[in-house]
């Protein structure tokens, strides 16, 4: 932990420097970071659920593991959702000058709009290739699920086994290659912290934004530091201890705003520093990386009713409430990718005609946001396994 501190101390001040090429070889080594754990993430997500699926076999631990994980899932985000619409009523942001974010118009991405219905059918693969390849997250769990039931649901013969043993050597293949590349995370922390500060003195943060960025940060650092600890406390864990063991999974998630990307340094933290069952840790967290989006939840509802209040829409209670409820639903299955709840947004804005230009002025500070809302997913992912885990040990 002292040299992942001491990787941060360095990476801030380098990036303060401001020096040319400095930024080019943070941003060079920060990318190969990132690509090196998104290609260790899509494996990760598939072998964990599919051997903790054929592992669990056909009784009822693998529901009520799931049934767990779902409760404390959708119980984290509503209360985030509604930590952030408070902030948002109590610091009430202010309109923006209309020819502000008409002037924006051009910085926001064009995005191709998707029915529910589109949505839905992506996640359904038509061969067994494509989701690899796209790194379609819910596909992948679909996928990973099906086989892993389809295992369970075997009777035991030696083709099983075969079949489940190698499933479970390639996963500790992949876990040693994990370890190995924490193994030199402080490089990367190095320059990861060195983009950040960076951007922080070219002077990210615009002043007109400032209610708008306090209430999103805001929601996200209550859910952080007292929501998610109240629920620990709750069931008996304590939040402090359990933070210290995660923190470098919540580090990590901070500087590659990547949930997916962090996965398998959060699955192998959960195991080897909080001491999470490794049947629970390899199948609530996969998961969890897909559908426990707390950060992305109250960003969705505190962007959405921000760009609809600059479109001259009335913020009844009725509406803020509609919108609580479509942010959670709309949270859960968002890709656990960079910028994934930015276009979300974006999409959710086009369908209603909203001023979407607003995007484009939120746009600079995203980076900060992301950060922050991802470290925060990540925490509540550990979270949920911690409490799954405490509640399946209490009842045996």
């Amino acid at each position: 932990m002292l040299v992942w501190i001491g990787a941060l101390i360095v990476g801030a001040i380098l990036g303060l420097l401001q020096i040319g090429w400095i930024g080019d070889v943070a941003d060079f080594v920060a990318t190969i970071y990132v690509r090196l754990f998104q290609l260790l993430a899509v494996p990760t997500i598939v072998l964990a659920v599919t051997t903790t699926l054929a592992s669990l076999g056909k009784g009822q631990e693998a529901g009520r593991i799931f049934a767990h994980t779902i409760t404390y899932t959708l119980l984290t985000t509503i209360v985030a959702a509604a930590v952030g619409l408070l902030l948002y009523v109590v610091i009430a942001p202010g309109n923006l000058p209309s020819e502000v974010f008409k002037q924006s118009a051009e910085t926001v991405s064009e995005t191709v709009q998707l029915s529910y219905t589109d949505h839905l059918l992506s996640v359904i693969p038509n061969n067994v290739v494509k989701p690899f390849l796209e790194g379609n997250v819910l596909s992948l769990l679909l996928l990973a699920a099906a086989v892993g039931i389809a295992l369970a649901q075997m009777p035991e013969t030696a083709q099983k086994k075969t079949v489940v043993s190698f499933l479970q050597g390639l996963q500790e293949v992949l876990f040693t290659l994990i370890r190995g590349l924490i193994w030199t995370l402080p490089v990367g922390i190095v320059a990861f912290a060195a983009q950040l500060s960076a951007q922080l003195s070219a002077g990210v943060i615009a002043d007109s934004l400032g209610k708008y960025v306090a209430v999103v940060l805001g929601g996200n650092i209550l859910q952080f530091f007292v929501v998610l600890p109240l629920f620990l406390l709750a069931r008996g864990l304590n939040p402090i201890r359990t933070l210290g063991r995660m923190m470098p999974a919540v580090l990590m998630a901070l500087f590659t705003k990547s949930s997916a990307a962090t996965l398998p340094v959060t699955m192998d933290t959960a195991e080897q520093r909080l001491g999470i069952q490794p049947k629970i840790a390899r199948f609530v967290l996969p998961i969890c990386t897909t559908i426990n989006m707390n950060g992305c939840a109250a960003f969705i509802l505190v962007t959405s009713l921000f760009v609809m209040q600059q479109g001259g829409v009335e913020l009844t209670w009725t509406t803020m409430l509609t919108w609580l409820l479509i942010s959670v639903v709309s949270a859960i299955g968002n890709a656990g990718v960079p910028m994934g709840c930015y276009f979300l947004t974006l999409s959710l804005m086009s369908g209603i005609n909203a001023p979407i230009a607003v995007l484009g002025i939120i746009l600079p500070i995203y980076t900060i946001i992301d950060m922050v809302e991802t470290a925060v997913n990540v925490w509540s992912d550990s979270c949920v396994c911690a409490m799954t885990d405490h509640d399946l040990n209490k009842n045996n």
